[in-house]
């Protein structure tokens, strides 16, 4: 896949928001519980009981749970960029859901991509195994089971910058920097998630920080491209 003949216009850009499936460790069952222990016992080690260390149970898919899905997608008529943003938020399977059917309505074609900065190895595969969860169909745009890897219509930032480098990451704070973008992260970040769900209860809050990513990844994919960066004047926001 050559970055300089992609067309923008076909990527739906993208970024997810987890938290644990539950406020606190003890409304685990007990079951749960135990797996969730014996799941985290090698990075806890002596440091933190599996109590302490449960609000970074987002990061798995099996403990945690998605409260935010945005995308952004660009189009260029008479030579005017516009970049929307929209955001899926509040119940899990309905954010699923209404996402799954974006992608079935609108982002379903061959050459549609879906881009996200470590997608490959968080948002897509997390988005997926949420659907799965919920019984819901994976869009086809999801379902990598049995494709091969040039198969898969998905890009991520990261990757591109490796080069080929497959030890190396990068976070999305330190590649916007080193781009000369303007960082996304000015108000929170992804540790924080936890607690302004569960504590503050500030989806909105939520909603901006994960739409600010979308942008800087849609920002990461120009500067690579060697294209103008978007102006504030270029992006909107959707509502649902």
């Amino acid at each position: 896949m050559q970055l300089q003949k992609l067309n923008l216009e076909h990527i739906l850009f993208l970024d997810i928001e987890t938290v644990p499936e539950y406020a606190s460790f003890e409304e685990l069952d007990e079951i749960k519980q135990e797996l969730w222990a014996e799941k985290t016992k090698y990075i806890r080690k002596e440091e933190y009981s599996p109590s302490e260390f449960y609000p970074r149970a987002g990061i798995w898919a099996e403990f945690g749970k998605i409260v935010c899905i945005s995308v952004g997608f660009l189009s260029l008529k008479d030579g005017i960029r516009d970049f929307r943003l929209k955001s899926f938020s509040g119940d899990e399977k309905s954010v699923l859901v209404n996402f799954s059917s974006l992608l079935n309505e609108h982002f379903s074609k061959a050459y549609h991509l879906l881009c996200a900065h470590n997608g490959k190895e968080f948002d897509f595969p997390f988005i997926a195994r949420r659907m799965i969860v919920h019984h819901l169909k994976l869009p086809g745009k999801l379902n990598s089971i049995g494709k091969r890897p040039w198969e898969i219509p998905h890009l991520d930032t990261m990757e591109l910058w490796r080069f080929g480098d497959y030890k190396h990451f990068t976070s999305l704070k330190l590649l916007t920097n080193v781009l000369g973008i303007p960082s996304p992260k000015n108000d929170i970040d992804g540790s924080q998630v936890y607690e302004v769900f569960y504590t503050e209860k500030n989806v909105s809050r939520i909603i901006e920080y994960c739409e600010r990513d979308v942008v800087a990844i849609a920002q990461i994919v120009l500067r690579l491209k060697q294209e103008t960066l978007l102006k504030d004047s270029e992006i909107s926001s959707v509502s649902l």
